[in-house]
């Protein structure tokens, strides 16, 4: 079961939506826009465990976290 706790998560200032923007890494796809910062982080982090949660469901396996992955 993948840990969404452990993916990268940030937030940057979007000076074209005037707004802060939350990103994750290993969903580069996925966006949440919020004038508070603390409002961004948590916003995208409720997204991305919607996301790995409707994966999870329809048999989809969710993205490793970047933290996780083994290199050698």
């Amino acid at each position: 079961m993948t840990n969404v706790n452990h993916y990268t998560y940030r937030v940057t200032w979007s000076p074209e939506d005037n707004e802060h923007i939350g990103l994750v890494s290993e969903f580069p796809s996925l966006s949440w826009l919020a004038s508070d910062q603390v409002d961004a982080l948590l916003g995208i982090r409720t997204l991305v465990d919607n996301v790995v949660a409707e994966m999870q469901e329809s048999g989809e396996e969710p993205p490793i976290p970047i933290a996780d992955r083994n290199y050698s």
